[in-house]
């Protein structure tokens, strides 16, 4: 059997994280493993982290829900990444095409089907995302993280394989974490993130709190690029980073509480390792919603508070993380029982499986 395997997603860091999840796996399974992404995302950053994944760009438009002058142009783009995935898929014959969604994974998806490769589409939301919608119907398999997307996708090809956490995340040392951000032993830690890109109103919102919650917490803030603020540069308690790679496992490790999005790889991080949360997901101005819905799933099980961001204040906001800080061991105790499943195990046996069955 040829073991090559073309990875794609990208946009976002969250749809990457569980590609990058599988390609040491994969390579101790003997999988060549190539990656198509776009030119400029943060795909291709992410990427150029891990060694010998050759990257291959196309070009890709974005597919908007509103007007945009853009949205004229850009499904010339879409159809000119299409030609380009056909071709490079054509020419570097992988078994099996996986896919973490994005508007790049569109491309590659129809290429892969018009080459006769198997393709799976892994979907991190409750509710498929608009370039998945438009790339399942080419998909072979079409793995979920929540049990509740399986209705709306095709029965034939929908598994549910739940989430997938990176195994490094797993190996965090929280002295490590306190020595990175030069924290002291014995005070909380509070974690904030705003997502890949960051979030104003959430970085506003605490640093107007700061000087509050820094009598009681020890705060790392990963604040998206250049949301970085010099005045606050050397405030003692306080570390801000643009984006954290290496050193993630251990500012996770060391946290006690978290403040973040609503992004599904995410919060499902956070799940595994027992960190509570305060979710503050993506409005439906700014997103279709599926921040929403992720956040209330985690509600509704216990694991999380949630604050929808037309509710944030500098009160509202305070309140919450102070509220969720002395609820802390009730969250944990839910997290505890939760079920995990064996999302990783599970995808790389369907892949194994879509390659050797190869048309």
């Amino acid at each position: 059997m040829n073991k090559k395997i073309m990875l794609t997603g990208g946009g976002s860091a969250g749809h990457v994280t569980v590609n990058i999840a599988l390609i040491p796996k994969l390579k101790e399974r003997g999988w060549d493993v190539r990656y198509i992404g776009s030119h400029n995302g943060i795909e291709r950053e992410l990427i150029a982290q891990v060694q010998d994944v050759p990257y291959f760009p196309i070009s890709t438009g974005k597919l908007r829900r509103y007007f945009d002058w853009n949205n004229f142009k850009d499904p010339f783009k879409v159809l000119k990444g299409t030609f380009e995935a056909y071709r490079l898929i054509k020419k570097e014959k992988p078994s099996v095409v996986f896919s973490k969604g994005g508007f790049v994974s569109v491309p590659v998806i129809i290429g892969a089907w018009l080459n006769g490769v198997p393709t799976i589409i892994h979907e991190s939301d409750i509710t498929p995302g608009l370039a998945n919608k438009i790339a399942m119907p080419f998909a072979t398999k079409i793995c979920v993280t929540f049990p509740e997307t399986l209705p709306h996708v095709n029965e034939q090809k929908g598994i549910y394989v739940g989430a997938v956490v990176r195994e490094e995340l797993k190996q965090g040392s929280a002295d490590k974490g306190r020595e990175h951000c030069q924290f002291e032993k014995g005070k909380p830690v509070l974690l904030v993130m705003g997502g890949s890109l960051g979030s104003k109103r959430i970085n506003d919102a605490l640093r107007a709190n700061l000087r509050t919650l820094l009598a009681d917490f020890q705060i790392v803030h990963i604040c998206g690029k250049g949301n970085v603020d010099a005045a606050f540069a050397h405030e003692k308690g306080y570390k801000q980073f643009e984006y954290v790679h290496d050193e993630l496992p251990h500012i996770m490790a060391m946290a006690d509480i978290v403040l973040s999005r609503a992004g599904s790889n995410s919060i499902f991080e956070f799940l595994t390792l027992k960190k509570p949360m305060l979710l503050i997901p993506l409005s439906k101005g700014a997103s279709r919603g599926d921040q929403i819905l992720n956040a209330r799933s985690f509600e509704k099980s216990g694991y999380a508070d949630v604050l929808m961001e037309e509710d944030l204040t500098n009160e509202s906001l305070r309140e919450a993380i102070y509220r969720l800080y002395r609820n802390k061991e009730s969250y944990i105790g839910k997290m505890n029982n939760s079920e995990a499943t064996d999302a990783l195990h599970k995808l790389l046996s369907l892949i194994e499986e879509a390659g050797k069955s190869k048309r």
